[in-house]
C-alpha cells in the first residue's frame, strides 16, 4: 500500500469517526469511554460500532477468560526478546500476538510494557526490556509494528515511571525534567515516532505530583501535543479515581466496568457543569479511532485488510529462545560433543518455568522442559536426570498426576457447568466464567478429579485464595473454614493470597486418590478486581536436602557433562511486589557448588526472568542464562546445548555480582515518595561512573565462533562497521554502537548506546553493519529552555561486542 493510499484511507476513517460521533448523545458517548466488564467496551448498534474486547499480553492473548481451559502461545518473556537485541524477530513475535489476538476475538493487547530496569529488585522486571532507552524503544518499536501489522491494537504501558511495584498505586515517583526526558520517556517518545501505536495505557503510579490517568502535562502536552500521538488512553484497571481529574488529565478509557468514574458518573458530571463536554467528544472520537482502525466501525474500512501470512507460533517461539539465550561464561565445554553423557540436574530442569507471575500469565497447551528437549535430542542412556535441589520447597499449584475439572453449582447444589482444568488453579476474572454459569446464580465452585502419585510418601495439600474452602483428599478433610485475604497492600496479591498447607496425606505410587476443593462464595466478587481466584495446591514428599545434593553430585561425577538447571519462583519474580534480595532460592547454590566440584565439565542454566546473583559463576565451565523461555524452552536448549544452534542473546541489563554493588536499590517509598535520585545513572552509566565491575556488562554475550572487529567509518548520521567472523562455525554478531563525550559540559554518563546491528558471516567471511546515528544521541534536556538542545563537541564512537568490550573507536565532531 502507497503512502498516498493509506492517507486517502485514513482520511476516509476519520470521516466515518466523525459520521458516527455526530449520531451519539452524551449518554451513548460516555458509556463507551467505561468498560463494560472486565475486559470489553459497550457495543452501539446505532451507530454499527462492535464491542471492543482487550486481553493482556506481552508473551501471549490470553483473551477474555483467564482461564487453562482456554490454551495460548507463550513465547518468551520480555526480557529474552529484548536479549535478542532484533527488532525484526520482535516485529515477527507481534504478527503472531495479532494472529492469536484475531483467532481469540481481542481487538487490543495491553502490551508491551516499556519501563526501564531501573533496579534489579523491580518484581516486574522480567515484563520490562531493557535498562537502556534505546534498545528499549527499537524492540518496543519491532514489537507494535508487528501487532499492529495484524490489524490489533497495542497500548505501551505503563505511561510513565512505573519502574516497580511497591506501593504502585499510590506512590508519588519524583523525577527530574531531564531524567524523565532522557530516560523514562524515551522509549515511549521513540515508539510513538517510529510505530504509530494505537494506543497507551496510562499508570497507576503518579510523577512529581500528579497521578498519571490525570496527568495534564504528560497526557495532553507530551504524549498529544509534543508527539503527536492520535491513538486511545486507557487507564491501568482501577487506576482512574476522579471523573473530572481524568477528563481534564487526556484520559479515554476508564477500565475495568462497569464500575468506573466514566459512564453514568461522566454524563452526571457534565450536566451538573463540572466536566467539559468537548473533552468528551474528544476522548469518544480517540475510542471510535480505534475501533475505525481494528475494523469494528461500520464504514470504515479497516487499517489492515490483509493480514500477514500466518506463523507457526510453536517455530518462533522456539526461535526467539535459542536467540535470546545468552552464553555468559564458556571454558570450551559448549557446544557438547557428540556421544557424551549428560547428567541433568536440579528440579527446574523437569517442571520448567517458562513465563512470569501477574497479569503477564497466560495457559500454553504445552510445555517442553528441558528435560523433555534433551531426551528427545539425545541418544537412548546417554541422559540422566537427579532433583538435586528444589527452588522452592512450598506449595505450587496441582499440576502432573492431577485430573482435574472445575464445577459450578447453584445455591440448589445443581450443576450449571463444568470445564477442565490443565492445573489446579480457578482464575475467573470479572465475568470470565463457564459457559451457562453467571455470579447471580454462582455459589459454588469445586476442584476436582483424581491424583496419581509419582512416588510413595506424604502428600501435602494446600489452599490458595479467599473464601470458604473445604479440602477433602483421599476421603480425609484437611480442612474446612473461611480463609481470609490477608493485608497485602496490593488488590493482586490479596486476590491470589497466600499459599497455605492444610495437611499431609501418605500416598502410593501409582494407586489413584480422588480429590476436592470446593469453594463457597459469600457474596458478589468485590473490586478492584472482581473475580473467583482459588487454587488446589500440592508437594510431593520431601527428602533430606543434603541427600539429593549428595545423588546429584554422584550423578555428575559420572556422566562425562553435568548442566544444572537452577530458577527463580513465582514468589520471587511476579507482578504485584518487589525482590528483596537477589539470590536463587532454596538451597540451588549449595547445588551448584557440589556438582562443580564432583564434575569439572559443569554447565549451569539460568532459569531466571531477571538478574539473580551466581557466587559460584568463576567456578564452573559456563553459564547460560534461558530467561523465562515461553513454551518450546526445553527445545531451544538442547538446540544450543548441542550445537544445532548458536546462543544469539546479549544482555539487555547489566548483571551485579551481588545486590549491594548495584546501582539503584531503593524500590520502596518513604512518606509515599520515591524520589529518582541517582538521576541519569542507571544501569550501565552508573557502573562507568562507579568504577565497578559487574558480573557480566550491559551487551555481552558469547556465541560459538570469534569476530574480528577491521574497521570504522564514520558520516554525519551513520556508523559502517566491518567484522569479520576469525572461528570455524558461521554466527551472528550484535554490533553496538556507544557515543563517548570527550569534553563534557553537560553532566552526562561517560558513554551511552546509540544504535546496534546484527550481522552474519560464515567462516573466514566479512559483513557491514551500516548503523545510524540519530540527533538525539547529541542532544539533552534542557530543563530551563523546556526543550531539547545540541551540545557541540568532539565525541568518540565506539564500535564493540558490549559496553566494556569495544573494539574501534573514532571521532566525531557533532551537535554545531
Amino acid at each position: 500500500m502507497t503512502d498516498a493510499t493509506g492517507a486517502r484511507r485514513a482520511e476516509a476513517r476519520e470521516e466515518a469517526v466523525e459520521a458516527a460521533l455526530g449520531k451519539l448523545d452524551l449518554d451513548a458517548g460516555t458509556r463507551l469511554l467505561a468498560g463494560q466488564d472486565m475486559w470489553s467496551l459497550p457495543a452501539l448498534p446505532e451507530i454499527g460500532l462492535k464491542s471492543l474486547v482487550m486481553s493482556d499480553g506481552p508473551i501471549g492473548v490470553r483473551g477474555v477468560r483467564w482461564t487453562p481451559d482456554d490454551p495460548s502461545v507463550a513465547l518468551p518473556s520480555p526480557t529474552a526478546l529484548a536479549a535478542t537485541w532484533d527488532p525484526a524477530l520482535a516485529r515477527l513475535a507481534g504478527r503472531l500476538l495479532a494472529q492469536e489476538a484475531r483467532r481469540k476475538g481481542v481487538h487490543v493487547l495491553l502490551a508491551p510494557t516499556v519501563n526501564l530496569h531501573r533496579s534489579p529488585l523491580a518484581g516486574r522486571h522480567f515484563e520490562a526490556y531493557s535498562e537502556d532507552p534505546h534498545l528499549t524503544g527499537a524492540i518496543g518499536t519491532g514489537y507494535v509494528l508487528g501487532v499492529q501489522d495484524g490489524g490489533v491494537a497495542t497500548t505501551v504501558k505503563h505511561y510513565v515511571a512505573n519502574d516497580a511495584e511497591t506501593d504502585r498505586f499510590t506512590v508519588n515517583n519524583v523525577v527530574a525534567a531531564r531524567t524523565l526526558r532522557e530516560l523514562y520517556l524515551a522509549p515511549f517518545e521513540a515508539i510513538v515516532r517510529d510505530a504509530r501505536p494505537w494506543g497507551v495505557m496510562t499508570a497507576y503510579n503518579r510523577v512529581n505530583g500528579p497521578t498519571m490517568t490525570e496527568h495534564h502535562h504528560l497526557v495532553n502536552e507530551v504524549l498529544r501535543g509534543e508527539w503527536g500521538f492520535d491513538g486511545v488512553n486507557v487507564s491501568d484497571w482501577t487506576a482512574a479515581r476522579d471523573t473530572r481529574r481524568c477528563l481534564a488529565g487526556g484520559l479515554d478509557i476508564a477500565m475495568p466496568g462497569p464500575g468506573t468514574v466514566y459512564g453514568e458518573a461522566l454524563a452526571a458530571a457534565v450536566r451538573a457543569g463540572e466536566a467539559d463536554e468537548a473533552l468528551v467528544d474528544a476522548a469518544v472520537r480517540n475510542v471510535l479511532r480505534l475501533a475505525a482502525r481494528v475494523g469494528a466501525l461500520a464504514g470504515a474500512e479497516p487499517a489492515v485488510t490483509d493480514p500477514p501470512a500466518p506463523v507457526d507460533g510453536d517455530a518462533l517461539a522456539r526461535e526467539i529462545a535459542r536467540r535470546s539465550f545468552v552464553l555468559l561464561r564458556n571454558d570450551a565445554v559448549l557446544p557438547l560433543a557428540p556421544g557424551g553423557t549428560v547428567a541433568l540436574i536440579g528440579a527446574a530442569a523437569r517442571d520448567a518455568r517458562v513465563l512470569g507471575g501477574g497479569s503477564a500469565q497466560v495457559f500454553p497447551d504445552h510445555v517442553v522442559s528441558p528435560l523433555d528437549g534433551l531426551t528427545a535430542a539425545l541418544p537412548a542412556g546417554a541422559l540422566t536426570h537427579a532433583v538435586g535441589a528444589h527452588p522452592d520447597d512450598g506449595l505450587a499449584p496441582a499440576g502432573p498426576g492431577f485430573a482435574l475439572r472445575a464445577v459450578c453449582r447453584d445455591a440448589t447444589g445443581a450443576v450449571l457447568g463444568q470445564v477442565p482444568l490443565p492445573g489446579g488453579q480457578v482464575q475467573w476474572i470479572g465475568d470470565d466464567l463457564p459457559a451457562g454459569v453467571s455470579h447471580d446464580t454462582l455459589h459454588s465452585v469445586e476442584i476436582t478429579g483424581t491424583f496419581t502419585p509419582g512416588e510413595s510418601g506424604g502428600h501435602t495439600f494446600g489452599t490458595r485464595g479467599p473464601g470458604a474452602l473445604t479440602l477433602t483428599v483421599a476421603g480425609r478433610t484437611l480442612y474446612d473454614g473461611v480463609q481470609a485475604t490477608g493485608d497485602e497492600p496490593d488488590p493482586f496479591e490479596a486476590l491470589l493470597g497466600t499459599p497455605l498447607e492444610r495437611g499431609t496425606v501418605p500416598l502410593t505410587e501409582g494407586v489413584p486418590v480422588e480429590v476436592s476443593l470446593l469453594h463457597r462464595l459469600t457474596g458478589h466478587p468485590a473490586a478492584p478486581l472482581p473475580g473467583v481466584l482459588f487454587s488446589l495446591l500440592h508437594l510431593g514428599p520431601r527428602r533430606d536436602p543434603d541427600e539429593l545434593i549428595a545423588e546429584a553430585a554422584e550423578a555428575a561425577r559420572a556422566a562425562g557433562t553435568a548442566v544444572v538447571v537452577v530458577a527463580t519462583t513465582e514468589r520471587v519474580e511476579s507482578e504485584g511486589f518487589d525482590r528483596t534480595d537477589l539470590r536463587l532460592p532454596g538451597r540451588q547454590d549449595d547445588l551448584v557448588r557440589a556438582v562443580a566440584a564432583a564434575n569439572p565439565r559443569t554447565v549451569v542454566v539460568v532459569n531466571a526472568g531477571s538478574p539473580v546473583e551466581m557466587p559460584w559463576r568463576d567456578d564452573v565451565a559456563a553459564v547460560l542464562l534461558s530467561w523465562f523461555p515461553g513454551q518450546e524452552g526445553g527445545a531451544a536448549l538442547a538446540d544450543v546445548l548441542l550445537g544445532a544452534e548458536e546462543p544469539g542473546g546479549r544482555l539487555p541489563t547489566t548483571w551485579p555480582a551481588t545486590l549491594a554493588d548495584a546501582p539503584v536499590t531503593r524500590v520502596a517509598p518513604a512518606g509515599g515518595e520515591l524520589h529518582y535520585t541517582e538521576g541519569l545513572f542507571t544501569g550501565y552509566r552508573a557502573w562507568d561512573r562507579s568504577g565497578t565491575a559487574p558480573a557480566y556488562p550491559f551487551g555481552h554475550g558469547l556465541g560459538y565462533t570469534t569476530w574480528e572487529y577491521e574497521a570504522l567509518e564514520l558520516a554525519p548520521d551513520a556508523a559502517t562497521v566491518r567484522v569479520r567472523n576469525t572461528g570455524t562455525r558461521p554466527g551472528r554478531e550484535v554490533v553496538q554502537l556507544y557515543v563517548a563525550p570527550v569534553d563534557d559540559p553537560a553532566e552526562r554518563p561517560t558513554r551511552w548506546l546509540a544504535g546496534f546491528a546484527g550481522v552474519t558471516a560464515a567462516p573466514g567471511e566479512t559483513a557491514e553493519a551500516r548503523i545510524p546515528l540519530p540527533g538525539r544521541a547529541f542532544e539533552v534536556w534542557d530543563e530551563a529552555a523546556g526543550a531539547w538542545t545540541a551540545v557541540p563537541g568532539t565525541y568518540e564512537i565506539q564500535a564493540g561486542r558490549s559496553v566494556t568490550d569495544t573494539r574501534l573507536r573514532a571521532p566525531l565532531e557533532a551537535g554545531a
